[in-house]
């Protein structure tokens, strides 16, 4: 931020921290906050710091498709925008990690992350309707899925083919998230049929993370 006569001069990093200057004015002016959903509804903002890797991560669950992921991990960078898309999230995931060694730490973390951001946006998870599920199709791919957001971690993952890391990081979104996570995915092709599984997992979480009441979703009176 700069000062000058009569003014002040601010530069913005990005779309979304433009966003939050905007809401922070119309606050002050007491204007109408914009819609989006990184400033309103159930939205976390998290920052997931280790020896290999820092993932930065802006995630609203009310959204409407708006996501960027930039790590630098290639393929799994896209496979997260279409879990996240078919979501309905808006979410913002980038960083960095020691890609020299293999993708492998990155795009482990960057799933924990969104894990973790996940877990904070639901907050206690009341009203939500806890479970969701999906059939999506791509070309010669189909997958299945279903989730539970009941607290407890699992992953029952299997994918015919797997262009490398896309199990792995399936499984690293249910640990960090606390959710059950079963997809199955089929084809002829490994980038389809990981493409249909997150997309599948992402459709589902869409009817999972929906908000159809105002009571805890377990007999337990917790999740």
């Amino acid at each position: 931020m700069t000062r000058r006569a009569g003014g002040i001069r601010i530069t913005i990093r990005d779309r979304e921290d433009d966003d939050l200057l905007l809401a922070s004015l119309a606050r002050a002016l007491d204007r109408p906050i914009p819609s989006n959903s990184l400033l309103l509804g159930r939205r976390a903002r998290h920052v997931r710091a280790t020896a290999e890797t820092r993932l930065a991560v802006r995630l609203g669950l009310d959204g409407s498709g708006l996501v960027r992921v930039d790590t630098g991990a290639g393929l799994y960078d896209h496979l997260l925008e279409q879990l996240a898309f078919h979501a309905g999230f808006d979410l913002v995931l980038e960083g960095v990690g020691d890609l020299e060694t293999g993708e492998h730490h990155t795009a482990e973390d960057a799933a924990l992350a969104l894990g973790e951001a996940l877990d904070a946006a639901l907050g206690d998870r009341r009203g939500i309707a806890r479970y969701g599920d999906a059939v999506v199709p791509m070309d010669d791919a189909l997958a299945r899925a279903a989730v539970d957001l009941g607290g407890r971690p699992a992953s029952e993952v299997r994918l015919e083919r797997d262009p490398g890391l896309a199990e792995h990081m399936l499984r690293s979104l249910s640990q960090a998230g606390r959710l059950a996570i079963n997809v199955e995915s089929r084809g002829r092709d490994d980038h389809h049929v990981a493409e249909a599984a997150f997309k599948a997992v992402g459709r589902a979480l869409r009817g999972a993370v929906r908000v159809e009441s105002t009571g805890v979703p377990s007999t337990k009176g917790i999740v």
